[in-house]
């Protein structure tokens, strides 16, 4: 593989960056209140509540600080990939987090979740982005 076109490269670093960001605007309450149009959680009760079921082992202080944790981390992963910055461990530590996320709902919630909300091609695709040769269209240039 000699590496991802430079076209579609930008545009996938582009969509993961705007998928982490937009959720982490949905819990801190950005995108609107809770039960609107679009809104998952419109709160960061919900979200912790929400982060709970996927780690039921744990109790519900701890739920909150991985969501915190994962939360900051969606955050700067975005941005990081949005602006090309540090792209390859930005892709690497995507990748982790939503495989992360994506074994939590296939073990804790539905199945089929995981798929439906396209968990595992995120995670996936990140890794195919990490694995580039270089990063043309961004801070890190080349390599």
């Amino acid at each position: 593989m000699k590496g991802i076109h430079p076209l579609a490269q930008l545009l996938l670093r582009l969509a993961l960056g705007i998928g982490f960001l937009l959720p982490v605007m949905d819990r801190i309450g950005w995108l609107g209140a809770p039960g609107a149009t679009g809104v998952a959680w419109g709160n960061w009760d919900n979200f912790v509540a929400y982060t709970h079921s996927l780690v039921p082992y744990v109790n519900q202080a701890t739920a909150s600080f991985l969501g915190l944790t994962a939360t900051a981390g969606e955050a700067i992963f975005g941005i990081m990939l949005i602006i090309g910055y540090k792209t390859r461990i930005a892709a690497y530590g995507s990748f982790a987090l939503t495989l992360i996320f994506a074994l939590s709902m296939l073990l804790f919630a539905d199945y089929r979740a995981p798929f439906t909300y396209s968990v595992f091609v995120v995670s996936f695709s990140s890794l195919l982005l990490a694995a580039a040769p270089g990063y043309p269209w961004s801070i890190d240039g080349k390599k």
